[in-house]
């Protein structure tokens, strides 16, 4: 497949609006999760995360360029994504602030790889950090599941217009 030359036009649009835009899709919420190389624990709160196969399992997620977590996704083998629980806001705000000890009193297990785990997931997979493409300003890294939990019985969390919801059934 020939990829497309990039259009020659400048948006007509702000950076500001075309995430407000894109804010209007709800997501659910994830906090991935890693180890650095000096083995120290790192993660973040994403919303940009999905699917991609069912054989082999695949899911995706972006982190922008600019994040100084990035070396510890970059250079590392595994990785886990927790798709939060509606019980889990404040954890998704935390790992959204920047400048603090994320993980400081916070309780952890070592997963697969060494990517660290947290509790109180809707569910956790595990990946092996398969590949890697820089698109604009951000790195689309998809990952292989090798280990995959969850609880049937949690209610999601969910983002959208920069406010977070919980299920409502229609």
């Amino acid at each position: 497949m020939q990829t497309p030359a990039p259009s020659d036009l400048a948006p007509t649009f702000s950076r500001q609006h075309f995430r407000s835009a894109l804010g209007l899709f709800a997501t659910g919420v994830t906090i991935v999760t890693a180890r650095a190389a000096d083995g120290t624990p790192v993660g973040l709160t994403a919303n940009s995360f999905n699917s991609v196969s069912l054989s082999p399992p695949l899911i995706l997620w972006s982190l922008a360029l600019k994040a100084s977590s990035l070396p510890a996704f970059t250079e590392g083998t595994h990785y886990a994504v927790h798709i939060l629980a509606a019980e889990q806001r404040a954890l998704a705000e935390r790992f959204a602030t920047p400048g603090v000890d994320r993980f400081a009193g916070l309780q952890w297990r070592e997963g697969t790889g060494g990517a660290p785990l947290l509790d109180g997931a809707a569910a956790v997979l595990e990946c092996h950090n398969r590949s890697r493409y820089e698109e604009g300003d951000h790195v689309i890294f998809v990952g292989e599941v090798e280990q995959c939990r969850f609880r049937s019985d949690a209610t999601p969390l969910i983002f959208h217009g920069g406010r977070f919801y919980t299920e409502l059934p229609l």
